[in-house]
């Protein structure tokens, strides 16, 4: 049997079908999550994420989140320090909603709270902290990679 230009031109189309069907179904089954379920919500409340960032960095340093073994220090600006402070922390992960965690900010006089790192996913998590301290709102979110 000799395979003619008719032969070949089904060949042709059955694999470039294949390859479709292949595309169709791996998109299908491909996970996808939002950075959040109410987007929209949250965008008409921005500025105030704006301003609590602006005031933030306006302090004499900047938040920083370490991990010293099995805990995660959060360590809020000096003046922050023996005031009384409310707030949130969320552990977001970009690549998996599953694995993001938000607790409340909890800090002790010198400003720091410590949180075991075991209740995590290793990681690369964005850490977003917002808290109220004299009736000002600020804003902070810090990188951090969790082992």
């Amino acid at each position: 049997m000799t395979f003619n230009w008719g032969h070949k031109l089904t060949l042709g189309f059955l694999a470039f079908a294949g390859m479709i069907i292949y595309l169709v179904v791996q998109s299908m089954n491909t996970r996808y999550d939002l950075v959040s379920g109410e987007y929209y919500k949250e965008e008409l409340q921005y500025q105030q994420v704006i301003d609590g960032a602006s005031r933030a960095n306006q302090l004499s340093n900047l938040t920083t989140v370490t991990q010293a073994g099995h805990q995660l220090i959060i360590q809020l600006p000096g003046e922050m320090q023996q005031q009384a402070i409310t707030g949130s922390v969320l552990f977001y992960s970009a690549d998996n909603a599953q694995k993001d965690k938000k607790m409340a900010l909890q800090v002790n006089d010198q400003a720091v709270q410590t949180i075991d790192s075991r209740a995590f996913v290793a990681g690369n998590y964005t850490v977003k902290i917002r808290w109220q301290n004299n009736g000002k709102d600020y804003y902070t979110e810090v990188p951090v990679t969790i082992h």
